[in-house]
C-alpha cells in the first residue's frame, strides 16, 4: 500500500508540465485579447468592398493583423515580466508551505522568461517583418494577382533580409570575437548569432529607454504643470466661453451662406483674438476666397473655435475636489516616484563605483521565493513593481513625444495597419529592454533568468556605469527643469485651499478659483497691462 500510495516522480513531472502549459497559454490568450482590443481601438476601419478581387486583400489584412497582435501581446508580457516576478517572489516568500500557491515555483516563472524571451525573437524577426511586408506585396510580375504570389514575393523579401542581416550580424561578431569561419557561424546559428542579434537589438532599446523615459518624466511634468497654473477664473471663463460662442454662431450662418450661393457678404473683425496656430489664414485672405476655398477656410475656422469651446466648457464643469486634491495629489506622486528613482539609481551607481554591489550579468544560480530581494520586505517589493510601472508609461509617453516618432503616433480609428507594424515595433523593442534597464539601474536586484541573464554587454563596466550616469543626470535635470517656482507656490496654494474646503469654511468655488494666483493667467495680466 505504501508503494501505491507514493507519488511518481515522472508522474508528477508531467502534471507539472501540464499545469505550466495551461497557465501559458490562458496567459497568453488573455494578452492576445487585451492587445486585439487596443488595436482595433487605434486601426483605421478601411471601407474594402466585399468581392472576388478583394479578397485576397482582406486575407492580407487579417494575417498581418493578427501577426501585430501576437506582437503586442508578447510586449505587453515583457513589460510585466519583472512585475509579476517580484511579487510572485515576494508571495512565495511569506507563504512558502501554501497549498493554493505551491503552483506558482521557479519553474513556471523561468518557463515564462524564456517564452517571453522566444517570442521577442520570433516577432521581432520574423512576425512584424512578414507582416509589413505582406502588406506591400504584389506579387512577382509576370505571375497572376493572387494570394499565392504575394505569399512567395513576401517569403523571398524575407529571406533575403534575413541573409543580409545574418552576413551583417557575422561581421559584427568578427569584430568583437575572433573571426569564425562562416560554417562554423551556421553550425552555432541558434547558440551563438542569434543571442548575438538579440543583444545587440537589446543595446538599442536600453539607449532607446534612456532618451525616451527622461524624456517622459518632463512630458508628464509639463501636462500636469498646464493643468496646475492653468487660469480657472469663473468669471474670465464664461465671459471667453460666451464670445467662443457667438463667434460659433456667426461661422455657422456664414458657412450656410457659403453652402447656398459660394459668397459671403458677412466680414466684421472677430471678437475672439487668434492665439491657435493652426489658424493660419487671417480675415482678409480668407474673405477674398470663393466657393470650395472659402468653405473649406469657413469649416477649418469653425472646427477650431468649436473645439477651444468645449475645452473651456469642461473646464468649468471641473469639481472642485479635481481641482483642489486630483491635480496636487497626482503632482505630488508624480514628484515623489521621480526622486525615489534618481536616489536609486544614484545609489546603484555608487555601489558599483566601489565595487559593493556586481554587474547584472546572471552568473549565479537563482531560486525563487528563498527570501524577499528588497530590504524593505513586501513594501519594497510594491515600490519597485510601482517604479517599473512607471517608467513603463514614461518612456511610452516619451517615445511619442520625440519629433520624429510623433508624426507615427497612433489616433483612435484613424492609424493605418502600416503605422501599427511599426508602432508594434517599436513598443516590442522598449519592452523586451525594460527588464534590463530595471536591473542595470538598480530599481529590483531580481536577476534576469533565461537568455536574458546571457547578454554578454550587460558584464562590460564602462557600459553599466554609463548608462546609470546618464539616466541620472537626464531625471535630475527634468526635475529642476519641470517642478519650477511657479508649479511649487500653485500646489502650496491648491492644498491649502483644499484643506480650507474640507474645515468646512465658507468658500465657494468662485472664491477658491479667485484665491489661485493672477499672475498665472496670461488674460488677467494682459487685461492690467
Amino acid at each position: 500500500m505504501d508503494d501505491v500510495d507514493e507519488p511518481d516522480e515522472r508522474e508528477e513531472l508531467f502534471y507539472n508540465n501540464v499545469r505550466e502549459k495551461i497557465i501559458f497559454l490562458l496567459l497568453f490568450v488573455l494578452l492576445l485579447a487585451l492587445s486585439y482590443a487596443i488595436i482595433n481601438q487605434y486601426r483605421k476601419r478601411d471601407n474594402i468592398i466585399v468581392s472576388v478581387q478583394d479578397e485576397d486583400d482582406i486575407t492580407v489584412y487579417k494575417y498581418s493583423l493578427l501577426l501585430c497582435t501576437i506582437a503586442l501581446a508578447v510586449a505587453v508580457g515583457a513589460a510585466l515580466l519583472l512585475p509579476i516576478s517580484i511579487a510572485s517572489n515576494e508571495v512565495l516568500s511569506l507563504y512558502p508551505s501554501s497549498y493554493y500557491v505551491q503552483w506558482l515555483n521557479h519553474s513556471l516563472i523561468h518557463g515564462l522568461w524564456s517564452l517571453v524571451f522566444l517570442f521577442s525573437n520570433l516577432s521581432l524577426f520574423v512576425f512584424l517583418p512578414f507582416a509589413f511586408l505582406f502588406i506591400e506585396s504584389e506579387g512577382f510580375p509576370g505571375h497572376r494577382k493572387c494570394l499565392k504570389a504575394r505569399v512567395y514575393e513576401t517569403c523571398t523579401v524575407l529571406l533575403l533580409l534575413s541573409i543580409f542581416v545574418l552576413v551583417l550580424t557575422y561581421l559584427l561578431y568578427t569584430i568583437f570575437y575572433t573571426e569564425q569561419s562562416l560554417f562554423y557561424m551556421l553550425f552555432n546559428l541558434w547558440n551563438n548569432y542569434l543571442p548575438f542579434l538579440y543583444s545587440c537589438i537589446s543595446f538599442i532599446g536600453v539607449l532607446m529607454l534612456l532618451i525616451c523615459t527622461p524624456v517622459g518624466f518632463a512630458t508628464l511634468f509639463t501636462i500636469l504643470s498646464r493643468f496646475m497654473i492653468k487660469p480657472q477664473l469663473q468669471k474670465t471663463t464664461d465671459e471667453e466661453i460666451s464670445i467662443l460662442r457667438l463667434e460659433v454662431d456667426c461661422l455657422t450662418r456664414r458657412l450656410d451662406q457659403v453652402t447656398i450661393n459660394g459668397l459671403t457678404y458677412m466680414s466684421p473683425e472677430p471678437m475672439l483674438e487668434e492665439k491657435n496656430q493652426n489658424i493660419t489664414r487671417n480675415e482678409k485672405e480668407l474673405w477674398t476666397l470663393q466657393n470650395g476655398q472659402l468653405k473649406r477656410g469657413l469649416t477649418n475656422r469653425l472646427s477650431i473655435y468649436q473645439e477651444r469651446l468645449d475645452v473651456l466648457e469642461k473646464q468649468r464643469k471641473i469639481s472642485v475636489f479635481r481641482k483642489l486634491f486630483l491635480y496636487p495629489t497626482f503632482m505630488l506622486l508624480l514628484l515623489a516616484l521621480t526622486v525615489v528613482t534618481v536616489l536609486l539609481v544614484v545609489q546603484n551607481l555608487l555601489l558599483i563605483l566601489v565595487g559593493i554591489k556586481a554587474l547584472p550579468l546572471n552568473t549565479r544560480q537563482f531560486t525563487l521565493g528563498v527570501s524577499s530581494l528588497s530590504k524593505l520586505g513586501p513594501f519594497g517589493a510594491g515600490l519597485e513593481i510601482v517604479i517599473i510601472l512607471y517608467m513603463l508609461v514614461a518612456s511610452s509617453v516619451g517615445l511619442y513625444s520625440l519629433p520624429v516618432v510623433s508624426t507615427y503616433r497612433p489616433h483612435i480609428k484613424q492609424t493605418p495597419l502600416t503605422h501599427i507594424v511599426g508602432n508594434c515595433t517599436l513598443l516590442l523593442i522598449l519592452s523586451s529592454a525594460l527588464p534590463l534597464l530595471s536591473r542595470i539601474l538598480g530599481i529590483t536586484d531580481f536577476d534576469l533568468l533565461a537568455d536574458y541573464g546571457r547578454i554578454e554587454w550587460l558584464g562590460n563596466f564602462t557600459i553599466v556605469a554609463l548608462y546609470n550616469f546618464v539616466f541620472a543626470c537626464a531625471a535630475t535635470l527634468c526635475l529642476f527643469n519641470k517642478f519650477t517656482s511657479a508649479v511649487r507656490k500653485e500646489l502650496l496654494s491648491r492644498l491649502k485651499s483644499f484643506w480650507k474646503w474640507i474645515m468646512g469654511r465658507d468658500y465657494s468655488i468662485t472664491h477658491i478659483n479667485s484665491s489661485f494666483s493672477v499672475e498665472n493667467s496670461p488674460t488677467i495680466a494682459k487685461k492690467t497691462s
